[in-house]
């Protein structure tokens, strides 16, 4: 069983945790994983499916994410050659665990939008606890209370729903 003393220290400057953590806040990432969790593709239906993803950005983080053993390329001795993207099981994880990121973006993007307003609109419109939606004042309050308006991580995709299906008029 591993220890705390034994676990990787994130915020180290020299942790290689801080890679992964790199490779999965890319927005490119985010969305291969999402399309990939529901199917194998080949790499012009992946550049198909993202709009704005260029051929060479697409390249690069399929590289990555294979590299980095959440996704396996697999080349069909066709002419021209076919390849084919799959998740992995661990990439699976990851895609399990960023819908749930997707699933809070989308229940809470007037709120974020709303805070956006309000910054963009200068200091004195910043929010505060007393001016704050209510769902935002907890954290604003005190920032351990973040739990309140952000549900823990991870947590699995509802049955049936897939990770990249929209659920709001938002997503």
């Amino acid at each position: 069983m591993n220890s705390i003393a034994n676990m990787p220290n994130t915020y180290a400057a020299n942790c290689p945790t801080r890679l992964v953590l790199d490779r999965i806040a890319d927005k490119w990432a985010v969305l291969l994983l999402g399309l990939l969790a529901e199917r194998t593709l080949r790499f012009n239906e992946l550049r198909r499916h993202i709009e704005g993803l260029s051929q060479k950005v697409l390249s690069q983080t399929l590289k990555s994410l294979e590299r980095d053993g959440l996704v396996h390329r697999k080349a069909i001795a066709t002419v021209p050659v076919t390849v084919e993207y799959s998740i992995t099981p661990l990439g699976r994880t990851l895609a399990q665990t960023v819908d749930g990121i997707r699933l809070w973006a989308e229940a809470h993007i007037g709120e974020v939008q709303a805070a956006q307003r309000l910054y963009d609109a200068g200091a004195e419109a910043r929010p505060t606890a007393a001016t704050a939606p209510a769902a935002m004042a907890p954290a604003l309050e005190a920032p351990e209370a973040v739990e309140a308006v952000a549900p823990a991580l991870p947590r699995p995709a509802p049955a049936g729903r897939s990770f990249f299906q929209k659920s709001g008029a938002h997503g």
